[in-house]
């Protein structure tokens, strides 16, 4: 396992679509993820998900996904080159989601283009 929490968490998600699992553990948990995790639920990639604070686990009901991923290295995109990185990484121009981190905290590519503020992108799913 890597140092990075959110994409080993979204590699086991991708991974257990795959195979075919609906629900799914992850051992290790940060706030950067259960932000990124609360994008995907308003989105509908995932049904829900269940934060156990004892185990510090999340039990995760993966829903509409095709592919989830984090981006690395994390590129500083400014309101202007938000359009190219859809094109890098979205399959389609209205279909999938790019996670960038703000000033005004984590949302999605659609918030910040209508916010007219850039950030770093942190992961991307369709």
């Amino acid at each position: 396992m890597s140092h990075d929490v959110v994409a080993d968490a979204l590699n086991m998600i991708k991974n257990a679509k795959r195979a075919g699992k609906e629900i799914i553990k992850i051992n290790r948990i940060s706030n950067l993820l259960i932000e990124v995790l609360k994008i995907m639920k308003q989105e509908n990639a995932i049904k829900r998900y269940r934060i156990d604070p004892d185990e510090k686990s999340i039990q995760i009901t993966i829903g509409e996904l095709s592919e989830c991923k984090s981006v690395k290295p994390r590129f500083t995109v400014t309101k202007e080159d938000i359009e190219k990185y859809k094109q890098r990484y979205l399959p389609s121009r209205n279909l999938g989601v790019l996670i960038i981190s703000t000033n005004k905290g984590l949302m999605t590519h659609k918030e910040a283009e209508n916010e007219k503020i850039g950030g770093c992108l942190i992961a991307y799913f369709y």
